[in-house]
């Protein structure tokens, strides 16, 4: 049991000098000797985890989908801005997810399967508008699978403008203009009148889910504890 965690804490260590290299390097110019120094773990428990650099990309990239989900929301589209704004949060704030984004769109990236964070993205985009669209929430002449695409395409352009322009800084005001001009051509009026728009509230939206998480965390520690050494992670 303590080997095995001990395993799931020095994968999770490399996972984030990863992400940190390849955030600041690209796919192409970052090196596995980089981020053992960066990870201060041994090159034979970094190849243990990951045999190559690819599969040190991918796991950046799949480590995106183990976040707290949004909850539930009564209005869908209501969930749908809170995904959006709360992914563009986390931009700001987590080095995990900006590597991932920059992974996405490195065209660099040879050799690297790129396409599952925008197949995933649209894919979650399509099932929170198909629900509000069965809610009755969208215009009728909306194709919920292609505006689901439209909103990912969208996403990235500007996050990327915002990258390059201010570090991020300003992608919660980018991605409000972009929700506020996008969302009247796709929702009913009175649907979108109650929906919160505001630029924090993808800050809102994660702490909520701290504290829900930090609330219930007590009570299942032993449990997530368990859970955490089921994983099909090999010891080391």
């Amino acid at each position: 049991m303590v080997k095995q965690d001990r395993a799931i804490r020095t994968r999770q260590t490399i996972l984030s000098a990863a992400a940190k290299v390849f955030e600041e390097h690209g796919y192409q110019a970052a090196t596995i000797s980089e981020i053992l120094t960066t990870a201060g773990v041994t090159k034979g428990a970094l190849y243990f985890h990951f045999p190559s650099k690819e599969h040190l990309a991918e796991g950046v990239l799949h480590e995106q989908d183990q976040l707290l989900p949004i909850p539930d929301r009564t209005c869908k589209i209501q969930q749908f801005v809170d995904t959006v704004m709360l992914h563009a949060h986390r931009l700001q704030t987590d080095a995990m997810v900006r590597a991932g984004v920059r992974l996405s769109l490195d065209q660099q990236a040879l050799g690297l399967d790129r396409s599952g964070p925008f197949l995933r993205w649209s894919q979650i985009s399509r099932d929170l508008l198909e629900k509000a669209q069965a809610q009755g929430e969208l215009l009728p002449h909306v194709n919920a699978v292609e505006t689901a695409d439209v909103m990912v395409g969208s996403f990235a352009g500007v996050q990327a403008m915002s990258q390059a322009v201010c570090d991020h800084q300003d992608l919660p005001q980018r991605v409000n203009a972009l929700l506020r001009h996008v969302l009247p051509s796709v929702v009913m009026p009175s649907v979108l009148a109650s929906v919160d728009l505001t630029r924090t509230r993808g800050a809102a939206v994660d702490t909520e889910l701290r504290t829900t998480h930090h609330t219930t965390q007590p009570s299942t520690t032993s449990a997530s504890t368990s859970t955490s050494s089921a994983q099909p992670t090999p010891t080391h």
